[in-house]
């Protein structure tokens, strides 16, 4: 009986079907037709057909669309692992990578997302600083350690790494199976060091496209900067010019695992908090007035002459305006991981920021958001760590070649 007469679609049929009516359907997310009942026409939905493909001159997965569920994880080589290992390594994931975008079937296929499509996957390599010594390689200056804050309460055991994934898709056991391909395929190589997982609200959740909400049910990413900006790339992507030219075109992603103190925060009346982020909580709009995507107007007034968006408010502290210009691209997930002992919700934020330099991207924010900032007497961050992220690899190429083997 064969995936017609059974109504399953595989991923190496649905490739194949691709390969028919046109792999454009795929990667714009198209509604592609497939034979499943009785050789009549069945479309995936879109969710299901969307590729993101693994192969380009840069990494998908920082610039793509957040999607709904993603898996942030970090190995450290084995004992003997070699600079030679970890090239074979990065060939393995990135031929698996490149087949599971785009829909096909790895040949050491668990099943898990046999009858799925490519959902939206994006798998992102990255190189954290301990794995320079063990390849026999000088660290990038972008690479250096982050300097403490006074927020922070870091577990060391949930931070660093030799090497960073980031999975993202927009089906929760496609994102599964993609995270169990890549785990296998280090065996013998490198071991898990930290693993966490996120969520993100689902495509179609909501009447129309809007900017997502965090679990304190603030809307969050407002004034991300968004590609085509004025100075985008040069804030985001490592130049040109760069000394290390294995990272031209790739980025840096700083990565905090921060918790929320929901049973404080929801304890605060709606205006109080929404003094604290600087933001009405309904619609997004500054407390200066307008809607959502009105700048903040951070010399506006109230009647008794004090600012109209707190001295300490949020937005205000974050915002570039006040450092100097420091832009991040935010791409985070939420996460919850159930109870704390006390009884307190162990649920908040799975950072991910993108930026050309973390100095003076991150660096620059966190140092003015540390102390000064209202938000931070709500979170708490628990993990820290920096990847260089290269850029990405042509076809019959995998990620990170040119460090590893010249």
């Amino acid at each position: 009986m064969d995936d017609t007469e059974t109504g399953r679609l595989s991923r190496r049929r649905l490739l194949r079907t691709a390969g028919g009516t046109g792999l454009a359907g795929l990667v714009a997310g198209g509604a592609a037709s497939v034979p499943l009942r009785n050789g009549r026409p069945v479309p995936l939905t879109a969710i299901g057909a969307t590729a993101v493909l693994f192969h380009g001159a840069r990494q998908a997965g920082i610039t793509t669309r957040a999607q709904a569920v993603g898996h942030l994880v970090a190995f450290d080589l084995a004992a003997g692992a070699d600079r030679r290992a970890t090239a074979a390594l990065l060939r393995r994931w990135s031929d698996a990578a490149a087949a599971m975008t785009a829909g096909r079937t790895p040949d050491d296929d668990d099943q898990i997302a046999l009858d799925a499509g490519p959902c939206a996957l994006t798998v992102t390599f990255g190189f954290g600083r301990t794995l320079f010594p063990k390849i026999d390689r000088e660290p990038p200056a972008g690479l250096a350690p982050l300097p403490p804050f006074a927020a922070d309460a870091l577990d060391p055991r949930r931070g660093g790494g030799d090497l960073w994934i980031q999975i993202g898709a927009d089906d929760a056991p496609v994102a599964f199976h993609a995270l169990r391909t890549l785990q296998r395929r280090a065996a013998g190589t490198a071991r898990i060091r930290w693993q966490m997982s996120g969520f993100n609200r689902a495509r179609g959740a909501t009447d129309r496209p809007r900017t997502a909400r965090n679990l304190m049910g603030q809307i969050d990413g407002t004034r991300n900067p968004r590609p085509g900006d004025t100075g985008f790339d040069a804030a985001i992507f490592v130049g040109p010019d760069a000394p290390d030219t294995w990272m031209r075109g790739g980025s840096y992603a700083v990565v905090r695992r921060i918790r929320m103190l929901l049973d404080d925060w929801d304890r605060l009346p709606l205006d109080r908090q929404e003094k604290v982020i600087g933001r009405r909580k309904a619609n997004g709009a500054p407390l200066s007035g307008g809607t959502e995507t009105t700048a903040p107007d951070l010399v506006s007034v109230r009647p008794d002459g004090s600012p109209a968006i707190p001295a300490d408010a949020h937005v205000r502290v974050a915002a570039p305006e006040s450092n100097g210009g420091a832009t991040m691209l935010r791409r985070s997930f939420s996460y919850h991981d159930g109870l704390r002992p006390d009884g307190t919700p162990d649920a908040g934020l799975l950072f991910v920021a993108w930026q050309a330099d973390p100095t003076t991207g991150f660096v620059q924010v966190q140092r003015k958001l540390d102390g000064a900032d209202h938000l931070t007497r709500f979170i708490r961050h628990e993990s820290s760590a920096v990847f260089a992220v290269p850029p990405g690899a042509e076809p019959g190429d995998y990620v990170g070649r040119e460090l590893l083997e010249t």
